[in-house]
């Protein structure tokens, strides 16, 4: 027999039987009110409207559960917003019931004083069967489906509302074969009592007690919004302990997703290192983006990816990525195309210094903002061939501001970096370079604004030092750290791009933006904290090594230029920088006009040279 055609026999099967059901409830209700006001002896003469109601009533109060969607949603899964429908379609059941009474002067109804207590019996014995339908799953149903293999037991550090979240959903999928058994939270008004039926227990003084007397093999952190400090603490005591743990990332990290098993994940050093949330101005940025073409280059980065993501959930009309790594370019249109957020994805593979190219993706699209990411950024590679660098960093950003100004683009927003300040590698001179012909086009024009964003390291990024040292703790050690003095500012990829995007929002004109990014911190520390998270110990299970600056690494970044002035912005952790050294001082576009025309190929030194004519800033790194 054909399977749809099963599938449709038993979905109507099933209606009919939930409606039957339901029938006898909600006349069980108004008979149970009816006895109610009669003090439990009904007189004869209200048995004849007691049918009349019944007849009528009952299909009606059934038509408003279809139309509530209590037909649709599975019997076994109930829920709070199923019982708010529940309440709403009985509610407006018993408000026609009233006015058909005073119509008919009570001839087809019970009497009035029935109808509030057939209300509250209605409710009360359709909720109890969803209740004790989903207590059956939960408790049998599951058991049965998830097989006789041994359930997990587990606990949860966080009694607030993302524990809760994650509880119902541990509880909803048998296929985890996981068992909460317990919640943990520091929350004095909470210890002691339970949350789902859970006791909740006091995370510093009874974690280890508990996880020994339950028999928890494994711990989840549920706490999105503590702070870094109390991380580090759970997870110290933890790791002491010698218990496995995963943790729901933080509420920036998470963005717009709910709660989900799906996030939990391993400990991240940036959990540990982080520094409390950066709050965006989600409508001004929603109002930016939302019906545009926006434009992102470098779209299959670390950076540009997420971009991607953070755009498409302000829904701009169309979402253009341009990326000259084909596979790279193909996973991120999978993953926002998949998103199905009802707009326009339009993939390119070209290079942005291809002018030709870019100029007919400038004219397919007509963006209104563009996104610039494309970029080299490891600085020991491009020691050795500064032309690269040159053209994808500096010669790149000029054709996509330069046809941003021919093509009408109102606000074009580099990426930026901390080590454009004083730069001492190529990369960071190409990048200060790219700032610098952004602030001489805006010399040039008031129709498109230029903006740049300048942030630290990347946490998790593609090749930065965090997955480095994964691998390298993986392997055995030792741990590779330059110098045990050397600093870096760290932001996670999700802050990163928020701050982006809300520089873009709040652009005028020639800014270089930079975010308050805290403290730097010290690469040692932060190897020293991942062997760590890795159950190890430093210097013992892990050896580090010291290996010495590689070329163009300085000791510490400075975001900021000794010669730059600073201004605040409306945003607490946004800066802004308006007026520095040297920005009008050389004919940047000529100078590398210049460079690129000319027939006579320069070395690496001659070209570092040409760099720091350019750059006054720029220290060049000689072997």
């Amino acid at each position: 027999m054909n399977s749809s055609f099963l599938d449709l026999f038993f979905g109507i099967a099933r209606r009919v039987l939930l409606g039957g059901t339901y029938a006898c409830i909600l006349a069980l209700s108004l008979w149970a009110s009816l006895l109610l006001r009669s003090d439990f002896v009904v007189p004869g003469y209200y048995f004849e409207q007691l049918a009349s109601t019944v007849l009528w009533l009952v299909p009606a109060k059934l038509v408003l559960l279809a139309v509530f969607g209590q037909f649709r949603s599975l019997l076994t899964f109930f829920s709070l917003s199923d019982a708010k429908r529940l309440v709403f379609a009985m509610g407006l059941a018993a408000l026609i019931a009233l006015v058909v009474w005073y119509m008919t002067e009570g001839v087809y109804v019970v009497p009035r004083a029935c109808l509030l207590t057939d209300f509250v019996f209605s409710v009360a014995g359709l909720v109890t069967l969803r209740t004790a339908m989903r207590f059956y799953r939960e408790r049998f149903l599951d058991t049965k489906l998830s097989g006789s293999g041994h359930r997990k037991k587990v606990g949860i550090i966080g009694a607030g509302s993302a524990g809760s979240a994650l509880f119902r959903e541990i509880q909803s999928k048998p296929g985890l074969r996981m068992d909460v058994v317990c919640f943990f939270d520091d929350n004095r008004s909470k210890v002691g009592g339970t949350l789902h039926g859970r006791k909740i227990v006091s995370r510093r003084d009874d974690l280890l007690a508990s996880v020994e007397s339950l028999g928890v093999s494994r711990i989840i952190i549920a706490m999105p919004s503590a702070k870094p400090a109390v991380i580090r603490e759970t997870v110290e005591m933890l790791n002491s302990a010698g218990i496995d743990h995963d943790i729901l990332p933080s509420v920036t990290q998470m963005l717009h997703k709910d709660v989900s098993v799906s996030l939990l994940r391993h400990v991240e050093p940036g959990d540990l290192l982080g520094r409390d949330a950066v709050q965006l101005d989600e409508k001004g940025i929603r109002e930016l983006i939302r019906g545009q073409v926006i434009m992102v280059t470098g779209a299959g980065g670390s950076i540009g990816a997420e971009l991607c993501r953070q755009i498409a959930s302000h829904e701009p009309n169309v979402l253009v990525l341009v990326e000259r790594s084909e596979p790279a370019l193909f996973q991120i249109e999978q993953e926002i195309a998949s998103a199905q957020r009802g707009m326009r994805v339009a993939s390119r593979v070209t290079n942005v210094t291809n002018r030709e190219r870019m100029a007919d993706v400038f004219r397919e699209f007509a963006p209104s903002i563009v996104f610039h990411a494309a970029a080299h950024k490891h600085v020991p590679l491009m020691e050795s061939q500064p032309i690269e660098a040159i053209l994808n960093n500096a010669f790149g950003t000029q054709v996509i501001a330069e046809l941003a100004v021919a093509h009408g683009v109102k606000k074009v927003v580099l990426v930026s970096t901390d080590k454009a300040v004083n730069p001492t590698s190529v990369m960071g001179a190409t990048k200060r370079l790219a700032e610098l012909i952004l602030t001489e086009l805006q010399l040039q024009t008031s129709q498109t604004h230029f903006a740049a964003v300048r942030f630290g390291n990347v946490l998790g990024s593609s090749g930065s030092v965090i997955p480095i040292f994964r691998k390298q703790i993986a392997d055995g050690g030792p741990v590779r750290v330059t110098h045990p003095e050397v600093t870096r500012y760290f932001m996670t990829i999700p802050e990163a791009v928020g701050l982006v995007l809300q520089c873009a929002w709040q652009a005028k004109g020639g800014e270089v933006f930079v975010l308050d990014m805290g403290e730097p911190v010290k690469i040692l520390d932060l190897a020293r904290q991942m062997i760590e998270l890795s159950g190890l110990k430093p210097d013992q299970d892990i050896q580090i090594e010291f290996t010495g600056l590689r070329p163009g690494e300085k000791l510490y970044e400075e975001p900021i230029h000794v010669s730059e002035a600073v201004t605040r912005t409306a945003h607490p952790k946004i800066l802004t920088l308006r007026k520095s050294g040297g920005l009008q001082r050389v004919a940047v576009i000529g100078r590398l006009n210049e460079l690129l025309h000319d027939a006579e190929p320069k070395s690496v030194e001659a070209t570092k040279d040409w760099i720091s004519s350019v750059v006054e800033e720029y220290k060049l790194w000689r072997v």
